[in-house]
């Protein structure tokens, strides 16, 4: 991998107005100008929950912390980054065959190749913020993409431009739920882990990159993301996370409660990640 600094999600350039957007509505809502919705729910399998970011080991979990409300708020907005591959910055991966999956290590069409990592599964659950989190957003479908353990976005980075891998969608069941299996992404210079995933109304819209419902961003904890970074392969993702916080990234340093995923499991047998998205 180049030593040369990414610029993976632009860094402020390209974030600072998708910042100052959702500053600006928290701001309004707090004079009462704009309201708020949003969600805590109580499914523990998928919802966010206290989470430590110190003294874990191997093996152990880490939850998303909570708001404690029982209001319902709609998934924070992030930018969808430069390397979105959803058509809105050049190649779209959308309208490709093949990309409807859950198993996303593996390119596919003429790709052949696969990301190697700390194997990971997301399991989002869309969930209708007007109806307080109580109701599933059946037949929806999400979209989700995320670097490689060298810290590369597959269709943009050099030297896996050819390559479409750890990119795929879902459609929701009937619990709003969609499961990808993957691997933990890397830590790159200038921003937190995160996976990128946005939702659509239904998989005809997903496909045919049209009517977005939702666009945000996954978090992880640090005391997993430590973990997995100790283990081979992910050598300067730690030296990128000595330079971070989750309070001074530039995405997620306005608040991260309702990104921040629960994950359980371990190196030798994997990880899980869950969250719950309210839109």
């Amino acid at each position: 991998m180049s030593e040369e600094l990414h610029d993976h999600d632009r860094g402020l350039s390209f974030d600072l107005p998708t910042l100052q957007r959702r500053k600006m509505i928290r701001l309004l809502a707090g004079v009462g100008l704009v309201p708020l919705v949003g969600c805590s729910s109580d499914d523990s399998d998928s919802s966010a929950s206290s989470a430590s970011s110190s003294g874990s080991s191997a093996g152990s979990s880490s939850s998303a912390a909570s708001s404690g409300s029982a209001e319902c708020e709609t998934i924070p907005g992030e930018t969808a980054g430069p390397y979105p591959g959803d058509g809105s910055n050049g190649v779209n991966v959308l309208k490709e065959s093949g990309v409807v999956r859950k198993d996303i290590t593996s390119s596919f069409g003429t790709a052949s190749g696969k990301a190697e990592g700390v194997p990971l599964t997301v399991t989002l659950t869309v969930v209708d913020a007007a109806s307080g989190c109580d109701t599933p957003k059946e037949g929806a479908a999400v979209y989700l993409w995320h670097c490689d353990r060298d810290g590369n976005y597959s269709l943009y980075s050099e030297g896996v431009t050819e390559e479409n891998y750890l990119r795929g969608v879902q459609e929701t069941d009937a619990k709003g739920q969609v499961t990808f299996t993957s691997i933990f992404p890397a830590c790159y210079t200038g921003r937190w882990p995160h996976i990128h995933f946005e939702v659509y109304g239904s998989l005809e819209d997903a496909t045919n990159a049209t009517s977005i419902t939702a666009t945000s961003q996954l978090a992880f904890a640090k005391d997993v993301c430590d973990t997995v970074y100790a283990t081979d392969g992910y050598d300067r993702s730690v030296q990128n996370m000595g330079q971070l916080s989750l309070e001074t990234d530039n995405i997620f340093s306005d608040g991260y409660d309702q990104q921040l995923a629960t994950t359980k499991g371990s190196v030798e047998k994997g990880y899980t990640a869950t969250l719950t998205v309210p839109v």
